[in-house]
Formats: structure tokens, C-alpha cells, sequence
């Protein structure tokens, strides 16, 4: 049985083998191997929340999800962002903030009903492909509850929470229902008003 390493030493042991000035995304997501998913999936919907950045960010997560679904072992980015460096110093300022949290919720969220890997990737693809596609639509702030789900799921993923991973799939259901219901309003208040203004 494959032992369990906790995400927060994980990323404790990266920064230790960080090199001293500047790290490539080609480089994390090399030594990450299958939790770089997981991060990625975790930082796409971090960056998603900030002010403009709900497009590219669906985008993005769309690309990791295709991804996910075909079975890749690690997700390979376009070359221009695999190449963007990133400043070690950076790395260890969020590596700060984060390896702490990360023990607190490690306490909660830990390896619980164990489910096969590559059928959990693939079934995690496909329902981070529907949310992501939820970020791209012209809803104002449409992204910010898949964004929540899609971190439930990518804490469930890096801690092999089987338990975790099940309310994170209701929730991914119950949020694609909310995005539908709220788009198709939407849409028949549109067209209510486009009646309305025809027949004035």
C-alpha cells in the first residue's frame, strides 16, 4: 500500500530543494508529480477570485481537467507560462503562510476511504471541467461558489480524503444546478425585456 505524505511536507521538502534564486513552474510541478494537479487546481481557483481573472483562470483549469480526464500523471502547461520564473524568495514567503495552515487542516482532512486513484482523477476531471466552464460565463461573481468547490475538491485530491471527496462532489452537483438555474433566468428575463421592448 502506497504510504501517505502530508501536502504540508511535502511543499516543506520543495522549498528545501529549491534552487536559490528562481524556480520555473516547469520545475514545481516536476518535483510535485501527481499532487500538482491538486495545486494547480487550488491556485486556479485562488487566482479566479481576484478581479478579472475568472476567465483565464476557467480557462486554465479546463486545460489541468482535459487533463485529468486523459490520465496525465502531471499537468504540462503552455510553454510560455511551463518557462515563467518565480522568485524563490516569493515561494518561501507563501510556503510560510501556507505549510502552517495546511497542518491544521491536515488534522481534519486525512487519507479516509481509499478509492482508486486513476478512476478518482478522471471522475475529479470531469467535474472540474463542468465548474470551470461555469467561470467563463457572463454572470457577474458566477465563479466564486464552483471556486470553493473546486478547493474542496483539491484538498480531498492532495489528502486522499474519500470522504472529503464525496461532499465535494455533492457540492459540485448542487453548484452546477445553482450556475444552471441562475443562467437560464437569466436568459428568460432577457428575453422577457427584449418582448417587452418589442412591444412598446
Amino acid at each position: 500500500m502506497r504510504h501517505h505524505v502530508p501536502t504540508s511536507v511535502v511543499l516543506a521538502q520543495l522549498l528545501a530543494e529549491a534552487p536559490p534564486d528562481y524556480v520555473s513552474l516547469d520545475w514545481l510541478i516536476s518535483r510535485l508529480q501527481e499532487r500538482s494537479f491538486g495545486l494547480v487546481m487550488l491556485l486556479l481557483a485562488l487566482v479566479s477570485l481576484l478581479p478579472g481573472a475568472g476567465i483565464l483562470a476557467g480557462i486554465l483549469l479546463g486545460f489541468a481537467a482535459v487533463q485529468m480526464i486523459l490520465g496525465r500523471e502531471s499537468p504540462r502547461l503552455p510553454r510560455f507560462l511551463a518557462s515563467r520564473r518565480i522568485s524563490t524568495r516569493h515561494i518561501a514567503g507563501l510556503a510560510a503562510r501556507a505549510v502552517p495552515l495546511l497542518r491544521r487542516m491536515e488534522a481534519v482532512i486525512h487519507p479516509r476511504l481509499p478509492t482508486p486513484f486513476q478512476a478518482t482523477k478522471r471522475l475529479i476531471g470531469f467535474n472540474v471541467l463542468f465548474l470551470a466552464a461555469t467561470f467563463v460565463l457572463p454572470v457577474p461573481f458566477s465563479q466564486i461558489i464552483p471556486a470553493f468547490v473546486v478547493m474542496l475538491i483539491s484538498f480531498a485530491y492532495l489528502e486522499e480524503d474519500g470522504v472529503l471527496l464525496c461532499i465535494s462532489l455533492v457540492a459540485a452537483l448542487v453548484s452546477l444546478s445553482v450556475t444552471a438555474a441562475t443562467v437560464w433566468a437569466t436568459l428568460r428575463a432577457t428575453d422577457l425585456i427584449e418582448k417587452l421592448w418589442l412591444g412598446i
